[in-house]
């Protein structure tokens, strides 16, 4: 299976020798998803309409300007709010950015420029390529690739695909030179392939959890607290863990869904409590994903022990 771990169900080792920089025992990264405009859309000559958001409602052979707008308020109105507070904190920040959204949204590009954060490519359009033929899936990655280093400056060196990868994505992007992707589920610690003949690269752990698509599920998210207090809780518990052996946790955001204004104030309270929590003796490192990538390969490599 290539997209799972060498040793599947092993259990995720209780010590490791590797710290995160600073000796932080948590690393987290925050990932921002700019998926508007790159949606399923009859006015876009896809034939049919995107089916997921706040409720179910398809709408057939003709252009569902409900949904639409819906994805428009998070570039519009949704990317401000959450970008607003990450540039107070000084935090870093991953965008996960499908091609096609950021040909409508160019201005985000020149913001990560502004402040240091990581563009990852997230497909051209929002699709899982799990049906997608080697030859087409190669093509839409290598036409992310080119969109994302015309508005940003250069190639970007993650991935992560939506829902999940094909059996042939991992082994296209180590072929296009990729550093690292994002398509696993199973740990809170990345870990490092060795591909024959390539050179190694990392993967590092997504989650679907401490996300705020939750608010979409049944049973899942209803209040800002809600979001905040289960990401809070993941944190302490990860930092608890941290104490004995290295932990990471994604904390997944949509402009369009956290953006909303009776949403946001999640992000304000786990920022907040990550502030508060920085003089924890394990410590916490907020980082891109590129920077964990880079670090968590260059501690690999120094102690092989830990392949």
């Amino acid at each position: 299976m290539p997209q799972s771990h060498p040793s599947p169900y092993h259990p995720q080792a209780s010590q490791l020798a590797l710290r995160w920089p600073h000796e932080a025992g948590l690393a987290i990264s925050f990932v921002l998803n700019i998926e508007e405009g790159a949606q399923l859309r009859y006015s876009a000559g896809d034939g049919i309409n995107e089916g997921t958001h706040e409720v179910v409602n398809t709408i057939a052979g003709a252009p569902d300007y409900c949904m639409e707008t819906h994805f428009e308020y998070g570039a519009r109105a949704g990317y401000e709010r959450i970008a607003k507070r990450f540039i107070e904190a000084q935090c870093p920040l991953t965008l996960n950015v499908c091609g096609r959204a950021l040909q409508h949204t160019p201005w985000v590009a020149q913001e990560a420029l502004a402040h240091n954060w990581e563009l990852c490519g997230h497909g051209w359009r929002w699709e899982s390529p799990v049906l997608q033929d080697p030859n087409q899936e190669r093509q839409n990655i290598e036409r992310t690739m080119a969109c994302i280093a015309e508005h940003w400056g250069r190639l970007p060196s993650g991935w992560h695909c939506k829902s999940s990868a094909s059996t042939h994505t991992r082994s296209i992007l180590q072929s296009l030179g990729f550093a690292y992707d994002s398509d696993y589920y199973g740990s809170d610690m990345p870990w490092v392939v060795q591909p024959e003949g390539r050179a190694p690269y990392v993967v590092l752990p997504y989650g679907f959890d401490t996300n705020d698509m939750r608010f979409f599920s049944q049973g899942g998210f209803v209040h800002a607290e809600d979001f905040a207090r289960y990401t809070i809780e993941a944190i302490e518990v990860l930092l608890q863990e941290a104490r004995h052996a290295p932990r990471m946790l994604t904390i997944g955001l949509h402009t369009r869904i956290l953006g909303r204004p009776a949403r946001i104030r999640a992000l304000d309270q786990i920022l907040a409590h990550i502030r508060a929590r920085s003089a924890d003796p394990a410590g916490i490192w907020c980082a891109t994903r590129e920077q964990i990538a880079a670090h968590w390969l260059a501690q690999t490599l120094a102690n092989p022990a830990n392949l």
